[in-house]
């Protein structure tokens, strides 16, 4: 049970890096859309931006393997 708890928190604690990653890099590339979303309290666009940095990120990743 020890060795379960210790690889859930790895994987939460390394998706949350990921994702925290990426929503960082959306804010330096792309502002005028996380302002948008956060002007008009539309989450879709930032959500759809931030999936499609992941992508391009994943995408990259494969490519390099």
């Amino acid at each position: 049970m020890r060795r379960f708890s210790i690889s859930l928190f790895v994987v939460i604690a390394i998706v949350s890096i990921v994702l925290a990653a990426a929503t960082i890099w959306l804010f330096v590339t792309n502002p005028v859309t996380v302002a948008t979303a956060v002007n008009e309290g539309e989450i879709s666009p930032l959500v759809r931006s931030l999936a499609e940095v992941l992508l391009t990120a994943f995408s990259g990743l494969l490519k390099y393997l």
